[in-house]
């Protein structure tokens, strides 16, 4: 039988009923207008017609290049069309022939066409997958989905789609007390969240998939502790709104809950307009382009049509790898890779020369807290020259926009890394005083998934059966998702008129314990009972919580919710590139010590870890060189 109807969905098989159709629905027409089995002298003249015209229009309207297998609300529109069209070229012809024909015929002629031709593909359709289904030899699994808006309704219809999935869909909960009862195609809303777990045990789902991709971390951790007390159900949810971006979700995109999900905020609301109008059409260097920051920097600005992407970056395997996913995605995109390091100024002079961007992302640095403090000059190196080479060539050369990417480790800054993050911002702030090109920065917290953070490592230690490490019960930390994190950053550029440090929205602080817990709880084990969580000490210069602005800062809203300009009460001096050549000296003799000391000079609130400096830094007399 299954093959019976593969037969008939083949193009010559439907052109010969769809025929037989027209000319059937014709005759109804006229039996139904006169009430008698016997309008044949009407009809015979008509066959040839209604047959042409039927063809005709068939063809014209591309109707048998779909695939009636899938048939659905579009296919029927079509052969509503088709059916508007054949009565209306059918009764133009009787009119130009002067032929008699009631009012009522090309009306009743229409709502059979439909009728017919639409039944007649709907009935097979309804065939097949009743086939489809009576064939399965395995179990199906039961599924439970989250949530009755559009995502769910294209998982349900997806799943309808694919029987061979062998997902039976029991039903769906909304928090909304409207849709209780109610339907998506066939499926019913039949609780809210506290309901989960009743739903689970009596009807042995074996599946939950979580569809509300606009909902808040804090809904998706309870949705998920709720479904996930049966550990033998397998939890799965769709992308959140900064993962999917543009596309629609699909069966293909469900994946297991990650702790970013559990994160989740609102969803950044873009003015795109402004970010089109500095983005589109333009040359747009990256700094550190092959970074977990860098590379999303170079995805999101890829989507605004940019003349050119110029990634930069001193390791050549991720930049490579970011290229060639570049150029799978946007085949028309220019695209240069140029390995090198911002620390060489020629590199850069030659880069920036030859490529004159209109846009510099200036993402390039170092960021690993206790390395930094053990490497206080490469920081330096990298942090501060790096970014005096990058703004000097972006002023030499005329850049439109530069925007640095700074941490929240530059406020109060107690260690090396987020002390010369602070020195990088008041380095832009200096080259806005006195060049066309608009400096600015933005300042946010830690990024979940990005190399070295948190997240990775936790994930490796409970791999390895634990002891997942926390510095202190009472740290906490501002996270945000990379795509997220990225986007503002583009829509701070948007904003920016010079000078600018700008702060982003980080949410509430999360617990770096609490976050462990999770992790191991996604892990589908259990926290202190599979995995330990072991409390290790607070690590040279690191602080038990991070700031967004310090006590003389405060905030100035901007037009974007999500995004203001700190009001920073230490500005740069006209004597700031002066101080920091002293540098040189300092690293050319390697000493650490000085160089700490030189770096408080210059942010005059950071406070260096004294457990891991000599007193030389709080010499007065040496201070008093510094200054002179």
């Amino acid at each position: 039988m299954k093959d019976f109807i593969t037969k008939i969905y083949s193009k010559r098989i439907l052109i010969l009923i769809d025929m037989i159709l027209l000319n059937l629905a014709l005759y109804v027409s006229f039996v139904l207008r006169f009430d008698t089995v016997e309008p044949w002298r009407y009809q015979f003249g008509f066959i040839p017609v209604i047959t042409i015209i039927g063809i005709g229009s068939f063809y014209i309207s591309n109707l048998y290049n779909r695939l009636w297998k899938y048939a659905s609300i579009g296919e029927l529109k079509s052969i509503v069309k088709n059916a508007a069209f054949i009565n209306i070229l059918f009764m133009t012809y009787t009119y130009f022939f002067q032929i008699d024909l009631p009012r009522s015929i090309p009306l009743i002629n229409f709502m059979l066409i439909i009728f017919t031709l639409g039944g007649f593909r709907f009935a097979l359709r309804i065939l097949k997958d009743y086939l489809d289904h009576s064939r399965e030899t395995q179990p199906e699994s039961n599924v439970l989905i989250i949530g009755a808006g559009d995502a769910a309704e294209m998982i349900i219809r997806e799943m309808h789609k694919h029987p061979e999935l062998n997902k039976h869909i029991i039903g769906l909960i909304d928090d909304d007390p409207e849709k209780r009862n109610l339907e998506i195609h066939g499926i019913e809303v039949i609780g809210n969240r506290y309901d989960i777990p009743d739903v689970i045990s009596n009807n042995n789902i074996d599946e939950v998939i979580i569809a509300i991709p606009s909902a808040p971390g804090s809904d998706i951790k309870e949705v998920y502790k709720l479904a996930s007390r049966d550990s033998s159900v397998s939890v799965k949810t769709v992308p959140g709104m900064y993962e999917i971006l543009q596309d629609e979700v699909n069966i293909s995109q469900l994946r297991e809950v990650k702790v970013e999900d559990l994160l989740r905020r609102d969803p950044v609301e873009l003015k795109t307009d402004k970010i089109s109008s500095y983005i589109e059409g333009k040359r747009v260097l990256v700094t550190g382009g092959g970074g977990s920051i860098g590379s999303e920097l170079c995805r999101q600005v890829a989507r605004f049509n940019p003349q050119q992407v110029i990634i930069f970056d001193i390791y050549e395997n991720n930049a490579y790898l970011l290229q060639r996913e570049l150029r799978e995605r946007y085949p028309e995109l220019n695209i240069f890779t140029a390995i090198g390091d911002v620390r060489d100024p020629d590199k850069l002079n030659y880069l920036f020369a030859r490529f004159k961007p209109d846009v510099v992302f200036h993402a390039a640095a170092h960021k690993h807290v206790p390395l930094m403090e053990n490497n206080p000059g490469e920081a330096v190196k990298n942090n501060i020259f790096g970014t005096r080479n990058v703004a000097m060539m972006a002023d030499r050369y005329g850049a439109e926009k530069f925007v640095l990417i700074s941490t929240d480790k530059a406020v109060n800054p107690t260690n090396v890394m987020g002390a010369t993050k602070r020195v990088a911002e008041m380095v832009i702030q200096d080259f806005d005083n006195r060049s066309m090109t608009d400096f600015a920065a933005v300042r946010f917290g830690n990024v979940l998934g990005s190399c070295g953070s948190v997240v990775p490592i936790f994930k490796n230690q409970i791999a390895e059966g634990g002891p997942v490490t926390v510095t202190h019960k009472e740290v906490t930390r501002y996270f945000m998702t990379i795509p997220e994190a990225v986007q503002l950053v583009m829509q701070a550029g948007s904003i920016s008129d010079g000078g600018e440090v700008f702060v982003l929205d980080m949410g509430e602080p999360v617990k770096i314990i609490d976050l462990a817990r999770d992790l191991i709880s996604l892990s589908g084990l259990e926290p202190e009972v599979d995995i330990d969580i072991e409390i290790t000490g607070l690590r040279p210069g690191e602080k038990l919580y991070e700031e967004l602005m310090s006590d003389s800062e405060n905030n100035q809203a901007t037009e974007h919710q999500r995004i203001f300009i700190s009001n920073l009460a230490e500005r740069p001096d006209c004597k700031l590139m002066n101080e920091i050549d002293k540098f040189c000296d300092l690293i050319d003799r390697d000493n650490n010590n000085k160089l700490i000391a030189m770096l408080k000079s210059l942010v005059k609130t950071y406070e260096p870890n004294r457990s891991n400096v000599q007193e030389v830094i709080f010499d007065e007399k040496f201070q008093q060189d510094i200054n002179n």
